[in-house]
């Protein structure tokens, strides 16, 4: 099939699982055409069948904000005609979604595409009073909808209504890029030091200020470090955090990282205090590599972990380090859920398992 995806080429969920995803299509010999405002950072080079197609917005002193949604269909329009496009694969909602619905006008209404939902075009972008109309809207014109967990897609009809069914589709994860290492976990290493590790896009709604007060009760019971990975506006809080509670020496900010691979399998717990997470992919990563995780009890994060992990009440990080030291004192419990995750992750994540579901919904929209 000759394909085109849509996604911001940010370092959030759903640029890396749309760029993940244009990489494995091409990788199975389809023709992939890859759409964003900047090259995702995830893009590797040199991959066959796969182009990557940049949407050139101008921005003229007339408009206070450029218009990215009309220049994004132009875009899609010009992308489909030169490559043959079969559909486009659209991730995010707002405002791809209404752009590819304009394309298709434009077009005479022979262009298909499907829609993927990643949480917060749903959640929080899609439910603000501005955006809601046009939002249901987009939803409903698209040719498939799918979610990237149950909760979401319970969430979508609950919110907005549509009549339109959605079908789940959960994120994935390259097991074979993200697997352990020849790295010893604490219990096989002369310092006993526990490696905790946290990434995110610090925001807000990531809460890594809970994370640093969870780590700061761990530190204080055994030998411990937290790894920070991501950049975002609360890093600076999250810092003064471990400042305020004496723990700063023990916190590394690792900044933006294109090599998490390299970084996750060091760790021997990973942490996530989201408000809010429709699924959580970087836990995906981390249970890839073999590391538990500790997650607030929000969102579709049961759908990921299951029982490899543990899951606490949100703004609660005393739980939190309840749960961690729990697992970071116990070593045969701590190898059988390293193994549990790993194993998870093979088993209900793999990509070749997500492409597949993909393929086959590709398949019936354009039957």
């Amino acid at each position: 099939m000759r394909i085109g995806i849509v996604c911001y080429p940010t370092v959030g969920g759903s640029g890396v699982v749309a760029t993940e995803m244009a990489m494995a299509l091409a990788a199975r010999n389809h023709d992939v055409h890859l759409l964003s405002y900047d090259r995702p950072g995830r893009l590797r080079g040199g991959i066959p069948g796969l182009r990557f197609h940049e949407v050139a917005v101008s921005a003229y002193p007339l408009f206070r904000y450029p218009p990215y949604d009309l220049a994004l269909a132009t875009r899609m329009l010009e992308v489909r005609e030169e490559a043959k496009v079969d559909l486009f694969h659209v991730h995010y909602a707002i405002p791809h979604a209404v752009s590819a619905f304009l394309a298709r006008s434009m077009c005479g209404g022979c262009l298909k595409f499907v829609t993927t939902l990643h949480g917060t075009d749903i959640t929080v972008v899609g439910s603000d009073r501005a955006y809601l109309r046009p939002t249901r809207f987009a939803l409903e014109q698209s040719d498939a909808v799918t979610a990237v967990s149950r909760y979401l897609a319970d969430e979508t009809l609950l919110m907005f209504g549509v009549k339109k069914g959605v079908d789940v589709v959960h994120n994935f994860v390259d097991t074979q890029r993200f697997q352990p290492s020849d790295h010893k976990p604490w219990h096989q290493r002369a310092d006993e030091e526990r490696i905790i590790v946290h990434a995110s896009n610090f925001r807000p709604v990531k809460r890594v200020g809970d994370i640093v007060r969870a780590f700061a009760e761990i530190q204080r019971e055994m030998p411990a470090r937290l790894l920070l990975v991501g950049d975002g506006p609360d890093r600076e809080h999250a810092l003064a955090v471990a400042a305020d509670l004496g723990c700063r020496h023990r916190v590394e900010h690792l900044g933006m990282r294109d090599d998490l691979e390299q970084v996750l399998p060091t760790a021997d717990l990973f942490l996530s205090a989201s408000q809010t997470e429709s699924f959580g992919l970087s836990m995906l990563e981390a249970m890839s590599c073999g590391v538990p995780c500790v997650s607030t009890a929000v969102g579709g994060v049961a759908e990921v972990i299951g029982d490899t992990g543990s899951l606490v009440p949100l703004g609660e990080p005393d739980m939190m380090a309840k749960s961690a030291i729990a697992i970071l004192s116990d070593a045969d419990r701590h190898t059988q859920l390293s193994q549990n995750a790993r194993q998870r992750a093979i088993d209900c994540f793999s990509t070749d398992r997500i492409v597949t579901q993909y393929e086959a919904i590709y398949e019936r929209v354009l039957s």
